[in-house]
């Protein structure tokens, strides 16, 4: 424990499930889910706290919204330079708290975060300027568009990427001008409080107040609380339960809500399709951070010309996994971060096997000596009707669905009532485009998995369906975190009044021939109108 108490320091630094533990010493129990090691306690925070915290964030973004885009985008180099540096610290401490490898640690969590500071500090300022648009008839008139602030931001946010689900609402926030509260779950508060606090001691350094970035921590009750405080717009990522019971609670203050649900994206593989480029692309979307991804590729509809050498070949080098805490030995898999997702993962491929799916490989749980492992597992000849087929499952599970044609993976991929993401493999590039535009999906990766789209940050994401709305990332999620404010003024120094009342006896006849004028379809219309307002 002596290595736990010096990480503080030298850092200073979900989706699915969030049991409603309620703790009988106000506190959270923190525990590694790669060894079973408990890693101390966070205090819980009640409705009052969380409401003073929301308090004082409002006070700081009085002081933040007047900054220049240039400020914040100098602030977020800060706090950029301050990932990159302390990227080993912060690496063991998501490892410790969510029991996944070194390396995906690395490439999962920072990488992802230190690519979307860079496109921030590049493109925010660019796409928060006053946007200049047409003001249409009235040519005496400028219009535009301006990106304020709106204040304070509430993010409600899941245990699969602890630092990466922290980065990912502070940095559109601080650039949009606001303050951002955030409730981690309580699965992995233990790091969150950690990365929270290290952002905090950027922001003092720069001569600002901390309390432009928070964190509350506790159970369903904080993040309840949390949704229901004075805050300006509310982005969730959880489940669709969950999500649901936050929209109720939006809903009693108007509030805005981004919503990045669950997922059952689709893995389409052509007959034409490259066999090892389909295959290790389906590793990634299956086995990444244990398969605890919100798009994680959960149904393979596999042609049936590919299908048989496709289960072999996936069959072969899931079987040579690696499976450990990952932390100074390689591995491949990590270990599940909730021992209530544990039970989950058993009870999906039980039912599944149940219902007449054949293992090709894993199954059951490992290392119950050591912690949270679930093997690495492909279930063959899983057909659309199946529960496994339906429900999310968030582990490290490939589903082989066999497919007729396109027509059919079509059918079959809309079947569920998720749209996040999907991919699509095929040497035609043209028939690849058919079947991606075909698909109900807020992302489509062609050739390659889906999650891939994260790394392009002037893309969106979200889904469609149950899958959520509202998006996250690029300029669109940037402006989903600003009051965008309509604005026309005069391109004249023209001071005459636009007399409207009292209404006189020729306004009817004069504005119906100005409609007749711009809108009628012929020219013959045109002229007509033309000369009725002549005559008027």
């Amino acid at each position: 424990m002596l290595w736990v108490g010096m990480l503080v320091p030298k850092i200073r630094m979900s989706i699915p499930i969030s049991q409603d533990v309620v703790s009988p010493q106000g506190v959270i129990p923190c525990t590694d889910p790669a060894t079973h090691e408990s890693l101390g306690s966070i205090p819980i925070d009640a409705p009052d706290a969380v409401h003073a915290a929301v308090d004082r964030a409002r006070a700081a973004h009085l002081q933040w919204k007047k900054t220049s885009l240039k400020e914040r985008a100098r602030v977020l180099r800060l706090l950029l330079n301050y990932t990159v540096q302390h990227k080993d610290d912060i690496c063991r401490a998501v490892q410790r708290d969510s029991g996944k490898t070194r390396e995906n640690a690395l490439v999962g969590e920072i990488w992802p975060a230190c690519e979307k500071f860079r496109w921030m500090i590049k493109n925010g300022p660019k796409h928060l300027k006053p946007e200049k648009m047409s003001s249409g008839l009235l040519v005496h008139k400028r219009a535009r568009l301006e990106f304020h602030p709106l204040g304070v931001v509430a993010a409600i946010i899941p245990w699969n990427y602890p630092f990466q689900n922290v980065a990912n609402p502070i940095i559109p926030a601080l650039m949009a001008g606001n303050a951002v509260v955030l409730k981690p779950s309580e699965w992995v508060s233990w790091s969150s409080r950690q990365f929270i606090d290290g952002f905090r001691h950027v922001l003092s350094d720069a001569g600002y107040d901390p309390n432009l970035i928070q964190g509350v921590y506790g159970y369903g009750e904080t993040g309840a609380a949390l949704a229901r405080a004075a805050v300006d717009t509310i982005l969730f990522i959880g489940s669709v339960g969950n999500g649901r019971r936050v929209l109720e609670a939006s809903a009693e203050r108007i509030v805005p809500v981004v919503m990045e649900l669950g997922g059952k994206d689709a893995f389409v593989v052509c007959d034409d399709a490259d066999l090892e480029q389909a295959v290790h692309a389906s590793l990634a979307g299956c086995f990444i951070n244990a398969g605890q991804n919100c798009v994680a590729a959960e149904r393979l509809l596999v042609h049936k010309d590919i299908y048989d050498a496709f289960e072999m070949r996936v069959g072969e080098l899931v079987q040579a996994f690696r499976q450990g805490p990952g932390r100074d030995e390689l591995a491949d898999i990590g270990a599940i971060v909730t021992p209530v997702q544990l039970d989950l993962i058993q009870n999906a491929v039980d039912r599944a096997l149940t219902q007449g799916a054949r293992l090709v490989t894993g199954g059951k749980r490992v290392l119950s000596e050591l912690g949270n492992y679930y093997q690495p597992t492909i279930l063959a000849d899983v057909t659309p009707d199946m529960d496994i087929a339906n429900e999310e499952i968030f582990g490290p599970i490939m589903l082989l669905i066999r497919t007729e044609d396109d027509a059919h993976a079509i059918t079959v991929a809309n079947g569920v009532p998720y749209g996040l993401g999907s991919s699509v493999f095929s040497k035609d590039h043209a028939r690849a485009q058919r079947i991606a535009q075909s698909l109900d999906a807020g992302m489509t990766a062609i050739n390659d998995f889906g999650g891939i789209t994260y790394m392009a940050q002037d893309l969106t994401f979200g889904g469609v369906k149950a899958s959520g709305f509202g998006r996250m990332n690029g300029r669109d999620g940037l402006r989903s975190m600003c009051n965008v404010k309509a604005v026309m003024d005069d391109r004249f120094p023209i001071h005459k009044p636009n007399i409207i009342f009292p209404v006189k006896e020729r306004d009817y006849g004069t504005f119906s021939g100005v409609i007749d004028l711009i809108y009628s379809s012929t020219w013959k219309d045109r002229l007509n109108a033309l000369k009725r307002l002549l005559g008027l």
